[in-house]
């Protein structure tokens, strides 16, 4: 029987160092040229790795004023719900989200599972989850696009998107919002 190490997996979306045995990693069953590969596949990840932490977006504090300010530049108050350790969530936030923040747009992000506290649209203060649970989240990341009195005012984004067709989703829903308000 073939060690499960040696058959190919259906996707590979992780490191050399995930696919093999433990045993093969020893100088003398390596050629240089095989270390070579190996040190510089895992190598290219790195500036992946290092930007990870680098996009953020302002925790949600007080609806009703971050509305207000969406609202005042005429366009809908976009909140991120996020998971903690979530790769979709990351990559949404640093490939679309945080440039668009950064240019203007409103943004803010609800944390799933954590007890932060926030004022709802309402100006009662609850927490992230309890948003969470609220808004009938269950899947990050989801993008809620809200409008005056705090009403929903285009469809969410629920999960993750095909990489090359997030950024034309997000206008649209960006678009949508703006023409409902």
């Amino acid at each position: 029987m073939a060690h499960p190490a040696d058959t190919k997996p259906a996707i590979v979306h992780c490191s050399p160092f995930m696919v093999f045995r433990p045993t093969d990693f020893s100088l003398a069953a390596w050629r240089r040229r095989d270390w070579l590969m190996l040190a510089g596949a895992s190598l290219a990840g790195l500036p992946v790795w290092a930007q990870s932490g680098a996009a953020t977006l302002p925790l949600a504090q007080s609806l009703p004023d971050e509305l207000a300010r969406a609202l005042k530049s005429k366009q809908p108050l976009i909140v991120m719900v996020s998971l903690e350790g979530c790769v979709f969530c990351r990559q949404a936030r640093q490939s679309h989200l945080s440039p668009l923040q950064k240019a203007g747009t409103a943004i803010v992000q609800v944390d799933m599972r954590q007890n932060q506290p926030v004022l709802d649209f309402a100006g009662k203060l609850t927490t992230h989850d309890q948003l969470t649970r609220l808004w009938k989240v269950s899947i990050t990341p989801t993008l809620l696009f809200f409008g005056p009195g705090g009403k929903e005012v285009a469809e969410r984004m629920e999960g993750a998107y095909q990489p090359d067709f997030y950024g034309p989703y997000l206008e649209d829903r960006i678009a949508q919002g703006r023409k409902a308000l």
